[in-house]
């Protein structure tokens, strides 16, 4: 008995429980059913929540491309390089 022959007695008798017994074959209906569902659902809702956020980013460009216009390149270049002038603690 190869696998093709196991895997063909092993449908043969899922099916046979089935149709023996309806109600388990209405559960696995459903079941697949409500996946689908929340497959549905949740991929509406990550496409809602991708709008959302791009709306936010698509909002506040201006005012970052405002404040970015605000501080003046040299006093940038001032801050950045603050920290070097920090003396570091001694080894002990």
């Amino acid at each position: 008995m190869g696998i093709s022959d196991g895997a063909v007695q092993v449908t043969t008798n899922f099916m046979d429980s089935l149709k023996r017994e309806p109600l388990s074959l209405a559960l696995v209906v459903m079941n697949l059913a409500l996946l689908v569902v929340f497959f549905y659902i949740l991929m509406s809702v990550a496409a809602q929540r991708e709008r959302e956020i791009k709306l936010l980013y698509d909002d506040k460009k201006d005012v970052r491309d405002l404040l970015l216009k605000c501080v003046d390149v040299p006093v940038r270049e001032r801050r950045s390089d603050a920290w070097r002038s920090i003396p570091l603690p001694l080894e002990r």
